[in-house]
This record gives C-alpha cells, structure tokens and sequence, in this order.
C-alpha cells in the first residue's frame, strides 16, 4: 500500500493520503476509545464550547490511560508506515491527540506548524491524523501548504480556541509570526482530500496546516492523530512549548525515549 509514488509524494509535499490504510477492526476500537474519554476525559482534556455553535472535544496523551488507543498506536499498521516514510529502522511514539469537531461547530483550525509546539528537534517527526468520519471541507476537513516542510521556517504557537492555554505560548525569538495564507493562496499549492474512515493523511512536523470550521449542521468529524519520531530526534527545551509534552527525565539534546515516548520498532 505504501509505494514509491507516495512515499515520493511524502517526500516533496510533506503530506500524502493513504487511502483505506486503517481496517473496520481498529476503527471499531479506536471509536470506542474516543466515545469512552468524550464520556469521561482523560487529564489533558483540552475541549470548549462555540457560543452556541457546536463544541471541540480535544485531549492528548490518551494512549497512556486507554487500552484501545495504546494498541493501536503499539500494533497497527502506523509504526511499521513511519519506518518507510521516515526511513528509520528505530520508531518512538510521541504522543496521541483527539480532535472532534461536533456538527455545526463554527470554529476554523487555524493555519499552523506542529513541531514549534513540540520539545523535539529533528527531521524524522510526522504525524498520522485517521479520519473515523466521512470529511471534506464542509465539515472541517484539514488543508495542507505542500513543501512548506522544507521552507526551514518555525512559526510561534499560538492558541487555537478558549481552552486552558487561552493567554498564550511564551514567545519563542527564534521564531517568526504566522503567515497569511489565505492572503497567499493563489500562489501556494494548498492540498486537502475528502476522506473516508479509514483513510489517513501522512504528513511531516512542519508543513503547514489548517482546517475550515464544521459547518455541515448533520456530521460531526473525528480526528485520532498519532506523532512518532525517528533516529535523529532529540529532546529540546526552550520558549513555546506544549507543557503537557514536557519530560521531566530528559535535558536537552537527549535522544527521545523513555516512558513518555516509548519505542515501538527498532
């Protein structure tokens, strides 16, 4: 299923779309898993509601208390992916995340880096986001600036809606302010699919990404994304950071590993 033309397309775009990779069996589990901390969150729950419009149910780490995600992110097909993708005989999971727009939640995803959020320094880091729902953009389905990976450029955390960290991330002087992408669509190549369950984007730690609000007023979008990294990765410390991925067992410049960020393969 993985091929040279998409692990090429991953290569020169930073994301690829690897259709049907995910079977009825681990979408069964994983939905399951997300009904059950929608129920009862796990402790970086990070959601909010929309004025009235819809709500965002977003959590991280979750592999740690749920059997379901801790399998699936351990024995699915991912890890064995992310060694041909990242070309790394050593895979580490990073970390897990939920992002479950209800319908008709008026709330955009704003356009955005990953890896500037993360305590990881490295090119082997990338990001699986599984789709549990049919998606488009109507409901709020995830863009992409393809290359943007490879532009070298960091852009500062910001947040993305009323959550706990609405004051903001401590600026970072090594990074520089977001740029307007819609001002700029017409000359960048901007990339979306419309997605089936099952179907998962592929995508580097830097391309750049966002996603419309889930405007269709009948489907909500769940997203279950999983984050590994590769030989080269190494833990960083410094301003902006995602204090729930903060390992209190490394320092700088230590290889990624440990109990928070397990090794899978390798």
């Amino acid at each position: 299923m993985i091929d040279d033309t998409l692990i090429a397309q991953f290569d020169a775009d930073g994301v690829a779309c690897l259709r049907g990779l995910i079977d009825q069996r681990w979408l069964e589990i994983v939905g399951q898993a997300i009904e059950d901390d929608m129920a009862t969150p796990g402790p970086h729950f990070h959601g909010y509601a929309v004025d009235g419009k819809g709500s965002f149910h977003g959590n991280l780490r979750v592999w740690e208390y749920h059997d379901g995600f801790r399998a699936y992110c351990f024995d699915s097909p991912l890890p064995d992916v992310a060694r041909t993708l990242l070309r790394s005989e050593r895979i580490n999971l990073f970390y897990d995340q939920l992002f479950v727009k209800d319908a008709g939640t008026d709330s955009p995803t704003r356009w955005h880096n990953d890896q500037p959020y993360w305590p990881v320094r490295g090119d082997q880091v990338m990001s699986f986001w599984l789709a549990l729902d049919p998606t488009d953009l109507a409901n709020g389905g995830l863009e992409f600036v393809a290359g943007s990976h490879r532009w070298d450029r960091w852009f500062q955390p910001e947040p993305f809606g009323p959550t706990e960290v609405t004051g903001g991330y401590e600026r970072n002087p090594e990074y520089e302010a977001m740029v307007d992408i819609e001002a700029e669509r017409e000359r960048l190549r901007i990339l979306s699919w419309d997605l089936e369950p099952g179907d998962v984007l592929a995508f580097h730690a830097l391309t750049v990404h966002g996603a419309p609000p889930n405007l269709d007023p009948r489907r909500r979008r769940r997203g279950y994304t999983v984050r590994y990294t590769g030989e080269d990765a190494r833990y960083y410390e410094g301003s902006g950071l995602s204090e729930p991925l903060l390992a209190d067992y490394l320092t700088k410049g230590d290889r990624i590993g440990g109990p928070q960020f397990p090794q899978v393969l390798g």
